[in-house]
């Protein structure tokens, strides 16, 4: 019986601390992220420096990721953020984790899903797109720029792969997720815990103000590859 109790206890420790290193992955995501996400800073018509002027709902700064969009290489000039962030802008500026800040070119715009692709002069560890739909209750982590305040990470689940229909935009594939976003987020990257893009922010859900509600959207990496690859050449 002391055995039998012994061996139980072992399994229920053993368990216990699966649990805790699978949802402490956190610091992790970060290191294996950050250096490939920067706040994007577009100068809006009628001004000649970013953080003003912006389009009714839509924040002064934005966020985006490198992407690596070609096979065999670590490192890319790609640079994905959502297509509202840029889609007005007579300059787009990068700042990276480091606080350096350099001019990006823009290569195109998917006003039907929301994302465009940018060109940076200089090259960075570009993430990965997840090639299928994540689970609900799979842990994920947002990074981007929220309120232009810098680069920082909030973490959540998955609460539905795949939504449609929604009414927001022309090619609707989210994944939905209570990770915390907040103006200034959009076109930020949605990563698993091995530091995966499984979408990028666009929408969160808000009836009255641009407040978190619980209930925010990113485009599927599906999508990104499909509507942004045929332009990284």
């Amino acid at each position: 019986m002391i055995e039998l109790r012994s061996l139980a206890w072992i399994a229920l420790v053993g368990l216990f601390l699966s649990v805790q290193s699978h949802g402490d992955h956190g610091p992790q995501t970060w290191q294996r992220t950050h250096t490939s996400v920067v706040a994007i800073l577009p100068t809006w018509p009628g001004y000649d420096r970013p953080g003003f002027g912006a389009p009714r709902g839509t924040a002064p700064e934005g966020s985006g990721f490198f992407w690596t969009a070609r096979n065999g290489s670590q490192s890319t000039p790609f640079i994905v953020t959502a297509a509202h962030v840029v889609s007005e802008a007579t300059r787009i500026e990068a700042r990276d984790a480091s606080g350096n800040r350099f001019d990006l070119e823009l290569i195109a715009i998917d006003a039907a899903s929301d994302l465009a692709l940018l060109r940076a002069p200089t090259e960075a560890p570009g993430l990965e797109i997840m090639s299928t739909m994540p689970p609900p209750g799979t842990h994920v982590c947002a990074l981007g720029n929220p309120f232009g305040v810098g680069i920082s990470m909030s973490c959540g689940v998955v609460s539905a792969p795949l939504r449609t229909e929604l009414g927001m935009q022309s090619i609707e594939s989210f994944v939905q997720t209570d990770t915390a976003i907040n103006p200034g987020s959009s076109g930020g990257p949605l990563v698993d815990a091995q530091g995966v893009v499984v979408g990028v922010m666009t929408v969160m859900f808000s009836r009255d103000a641009d407040i978190d509600a619980g209930v925010n959207f990113a485009v599927s990496g599906d999508v990104l590859v499909d509507r942004l690859a045929p332009h990284a050449h």
